[in-house]
């Protein structure tokens, strides 16, 4: 029997092409691991897309391609882009708070509505989606806090269902307005258009007269609190006791 050198394996009982020890092998490399797929990884890669693109940029390719993953794994968490636009205005209702209930139900609608309105100019594609029934979770939160206002005030019946369309209806035009004006338009345009108004008074008297298109009148902040304010008085006074 004979016996190998230190450091050299042994012949005829491994082969000469046995392995080093383990000592003397170099250590393998490390394969970079992705982290998982997961509904909750597809749903704010969807948001940042819709963010940066609008919804002409959200597809289910762009997608995966931006997760680093194939289509067909996607199919395994979502069915459609339906389904991921859907997750995707719910996850960006979780940015609205909701506020503590305090005696005074017009602020909490206030506080509430102002809120939902800054969320929507953050992310100027979600008011023109929302069209479908809103069912995912920060939607009806936020939606049964309004309602649950509203009843505080008095609103019940048709009045508590007419105020909460007027309210959502409010913030999702104003907002969509706001936000495609804001991203589409040119000032020299809007300006031109004050002129052409202003012009031919003649034309539209009532137009000139209310500084129609003029932004250094009252900007977005000032015309929004006012119709909000419009909007909660109505409310108030449908909850008032016939």
């Amino acid at each position: 029997m004979t016996t190998a050198e230190p450091g050299v394996p042994a012949t005829g009982r491994e082969g000469s092409g046995a392995r080093p020890p383990v000592w003397l092998r170099a250590e393998p490399s490390r394969r970079r691991r992705k982290p998982p797929l997961t509904l909750a990884r597809i749903v704010d890669a969807a948001v940042n897309l819709l963010d940066e693109h609008g919804t002409e940029g959200l597809t289910m390719r762009s997608l995966a391609q931006r997760l680093d993953v194939t289509a067909t794994a996607l199919y395994w968490h979502v069915k459609t882009k339906d389904d991921v636009l859907d997750l995707a205005v719910d996850e960006i209702f979780g940015d609205v708070p909701v506020p503590a209930v305090s005696d005074d139900w017009l602020d909490d609608i206030r506080v509430l509505v102002r809120a939902w309105r800054a969320t929507m100019l953050r992310h100027p594609w979600a008011p023109g989606l929302i069209g479908r029934p809103m069912l995912g979770p920060n939607v009806l939160t936020r939606t049964e806090f309004l309602q649950s206002a509203l009843l505080r005030g008095g609103c019940r019946g048709l009045p508590l269902a007419v105020a909460t369309r007027m309210l959502a209806n409010y913030v999702i035009g104003a907002s969509l307005t706001e936000a495609t004006w804001h991203r589409t338009a040119d000032p020299r345009a809007r300006a031109a258009a004050r002129d052409h108004i202003a012009a031919n008074a003649a034309t539209y008297p009532t137009l000139d007269a209310s500084g129609h298109l003029d932004d250094a009148r009252w900007d977005d902040d000032v015309l929004f609190e006012e119709g909000l304010t419009g909007i909660l008085r109505t409310a108030a006074q449908a909850g008032l006791p016939e």
